[in-house]
């Protein structure tokens, strides 16, 4: 089947294209820039899904997704503010990515350090609560974490007893040997900020009878804290 020249084309066809395409170009280009908005957070794919995409490979298709998730407030040329995601979703991301790596911490850095501090009390609150069932999970090697949520409960949102909460799930369940004093100590000032003395002060002797504490300055600084307690209470100076 041969094809028509341009020229055998009838006029008016020609003429109706070129208008179509005209039309075309100039709503192209009065069209406003496209913007990104959180509402294109799409759902987080179930776990079978994303066992199949990763070819037995979880860890790498983890760091893929977290790359993914960190940079999804750029498209489009556009920023989206963290402050304006979907936190429902990006919750559902974030478990879904440890999941594939449980020993991976950056979920955790960015949920702590970056989407709870937000300035949207509501949305800092429900990051700060998926950092701590997170925790649980694994406290021992998760306990940074929760304990930024705790420091971000105190002084971003001022809400002492939820940051008790939080030091207090530190202290209860992180046992490991690699986690500091400093990180089981923080229920003791979170109470003398509750003045909560009588209870800072019995915490500190049970740390000194246990023997569970032989660094020098440790127990140093736990006795001079000790003895701040009862002057406080004696209301000696």
């Amino acid at each position: 089947m041969r094809e028509r020249t341009i020229a055998a084309v009838p006029r008016t066809v020609l003429a109706l294209l070129a208008l179509a395409l005209a039309a075309q170009i100039g709503i192209k280009a009065s069209a406003p820039a496209p913007r990104a908005s959180a509402e294109e957070l799409p759902p987080a794919p179930s776990m079978a899904a994303l066992r199949i995409a990763s070819f037995g490979d979880p860890i790498a298709l983890a760091k893929l997704l977290m790359l993914y998730l960190q940079a999804f407030d750029y498209q489009s040329g556009s920023k989206v503010p963290y402050k304006d995601l979907d936190y429902a979703r990006l919750e559902a991301w974030l478990s879904r990515i440890l999941e594939l790596d449980p020993l991976g911490q950056y979920p955790l850095l960015a949920a702590s350090r970056l989407y709870a501090e937000v300035p949207v009390e509501a949305k800092q609150r429900s990051m700060l609560e998926f950092v701590h069932r997170q925790f649980l999970l694994d406290p021992s090697r998760r306990w940074p974490w929760l304990a930024h949520a705790t420091a971000v409960a105190k002084h971003r949102l001022h809400d002492l007893p939820l940051a008790l909460r939080y030091a207090q799930a530190i202290q209860r369940n992180a046992k490991g040997d690699g986690v500091p004093l400093w990180a089981r100590q923080m229920e003791i000032f979170i109470l003398e900020d509750l003045n909560e003395l009588e209870t800072a002060r019995i915490i500190i002797g049970g740390y000194l009878e246990s023997g569970s504490i032989s660094d020098p300055g440790e127990l140093r600084f736990l006795e001079e804290r000790l003895r701040q307690l009862e002057a406080r209470q004696t209301g000696v100076k």
